[in-house]
């Protein structure tokens, strides 16, 4: 068992994830994330079954009789079974022999056969031979000094803290390639919180490593909700990825049923193609060249406009307008360039959703070093389906704008952070300004509620800035030009470093001692 914390001692989590650390040697982080994502997962199951068995080998009151090799006895509590050789006390007993790396493997693939929900999940990556089995070893008695899965772990959500700072320090330790599986958690929260998804079909069609659907239970939870009022529909096109979104989702007991993986990806092999969402909460790729555009030029799915083939930005706004119910309401996280660009019939695009679709509903302008794997400027989009439903005040005429880039704070030099207060702030301006009950006022260099005979007169550019009062000459500027001109200006400077540097040498060639 872990000691408690006490004053000055780092939270758990960060004392894991510093021994775990130590041990990843020469491996690469996105190698590494698998080997103790999976051990940490077949903790928290084998702590969970064996807290079940001990109960039913006791056999007291309802258990009286109970066989505790009876796989319907876990199913029928939501429990995983696991056999044997795969509980956690016999791949402890054995963390120093050499084979203990084919020994973990066999476990995953035992696991698996006897729990048909986790089928192709769990990673068999433990008897490679960049991985020491001396470290591996080290790694199993690290994560078998804490308890993961019995009932007080379970109820603090231990491992579900441990899990989500792990998958957070992995893509910061892989940097680009990080943020393909995981989103900051404050822009998350921020989006689930805008939202609030109470009841309903939640859908995100590039789901990563599920943080969306985590967020929106422990919005319910926190709420006083049913978690069960929310059911969870998802795609993802990387496999390692999918299957660290159905162990983040399997740890916290939410069904993963709906959550599907296809290597061709939410554009080509649509998982979902009939379903109508409650809320879509959704990262995709920033500005997705390679989205296979050509193939798809005559789709149902592009009611306002045929998107680039070189730019996938109009395509996801497309995708999730298409996949809202009647009252379905997105919230999703753009590169901000979508709000400004007029190339290759985007600025059309943006026109028909904000006239002809009257789906945009509002815009946050977020803070600069939000994200780990892409210094791109990003902003929020939500859409709602119906914006005179009864639900809400009727928003038809107007579009709220959010500018937050002054928020934040700094939680290292390359990393800023939205703090609760922030996402407060900024939530319950959209909710003061949507509920017909709220006192909503425009707050010069912070929020806007413009109509949209204004968002005409600016020919349809949607930047905050425009509205609030604030300069946007950071953020609104075509990518392209700027990068073009930057580069000339560069190439002039270094044909004038070539002359200067020529006519030093021939300077000092003259010169005679």
């Amino acid at each position: 068992m872990a000691k408690a914390k006490t004053a000055n001692e780092e939270p758990l989590e960060k004392q894991l994830w510093k021994a775990a650390d130590k041990l990843r040697k020469n491996i690469d982080a996105a190698e590494y994330k698998h080997i103790v994502q999976g051990l940490i997962f077949l903790k928290y199951i084998s702590d969970s079954f064996e807290e079940h068995f001990a109960k039913l080998l006791a056999g007291e009151g309802d258990y009286a009789g109970a066989d505790p090799e009876d796989k319907d006895e876990y199913s029928a509590e939501n429990i995983f079974f696991v056999p044997s050789e795969a509980r956690w006390s016999f791949l402890q007993a054995q963390a120093k022999q050499p084979n203990i790396g084919t020994l973990v493997d066999e476990a995953m693939d035992a696991i698996e056969k006897e729990n048909a929900s986790l089928k192709g999940v769990l990673p068999k990556v433990f008897a490679r031979q960049n991985l020491d089995p001396t470290s591996l070893g080290g790694l199993i008695d690290l994560v078998g000094n804490i308890a993961l899965g019995d009932a007080k772990a379970r109820s603090a959500d231990v491992l579900g803290h441990v899990f989500e700072y792990f998958l957070g320090e992995f893509a910061l330790a892989e940097g680009k390639q990080g943020g393909q599986f995981y989103t900051p958690r404050s822009i998350v929260e921020l989006l689930v919180n805008m939202l609030e998804p109470y009841s309903g079909r939640v859908f995100d069609p590039c789901c990563g490593s599920g943080g969306m659907f985590v967020q929106s239970e422990k919005f319910v939870e926190e709420h006083q909700g049913r978690v069960n009022d929310i059911s969870i529909y998802g795609q993802e096109s990387n496999q390692t990825t999918w299957r660290l979104a159905k162990m983040n989702l399997a740890i916290r007991g939410i069904a993963s049923d709906q959550v599907k993986w296809n290597n061709e990806g939410s554009f080509l092999n649509d998982a979902h193609k009939d379903l109508k969402a409650d809320y879509i909460i959704a990262n995709p790729p920033f500005n997705d060249s390679d989205w296979s555009g050509d193939q798809l030029r005559s789709d149902g799915r592009w009611q306002y406009g045929t998107p680039p083939t070189g730019n996938a930005n109009f395509a996801w706004l497309q995708h999730f307008a298409y996949h809202l119910a009647p009252t379905g309401q997105a919230g999703v996280v753009l590169s901000k360039g979508a709000l400004t660009s007029k190339t290759s019939g985007e600025g059309d695009i943006r026109k028909a959703l904000i006239e002809d679709g009257n789906l945009i509903d509002c815009i946050v302008n977020l803070p600069a070093k939000l994200f780990l794997n892409t210094q791109i400027p990003a902003a929020l989009w939500f859409m709602s389906r119906n914006r005179n439903n009864g639900k809400f005040r009727n928003r038809s005429g107007e579009i709220l704008f959010i500018d937050a880039r002054n928020l934040g704070h700094l939680i290292n030099r390359r990393t800023r952070e939205l703090s609760p207060d922030d996402i407060k702030q900024i939530a319950d301006t959209y909710h003061n300004w949507r509920n017909p009950d709220g006192t909503y006022e425009d707050i010069k260099g912070f929020c806007c509620s413009a109509p949209i005979e204004r968002v005409k007169e600016l020919d349809y550019v949607l930047t905050p800035g425009r509205y609030v009062g604030l300069p946007d000459e950071e953020d609104d500027f075509n990518f392209a030009e700027r990068f073009t001109a930057l580069k000339a200006e560069f190439e002039a400077q270094l044909i004038e470093e070539a002359e200067l540097n020529k006519a030093i040498a021939e300077n000092l060639a003259k010169v005679t001692l």
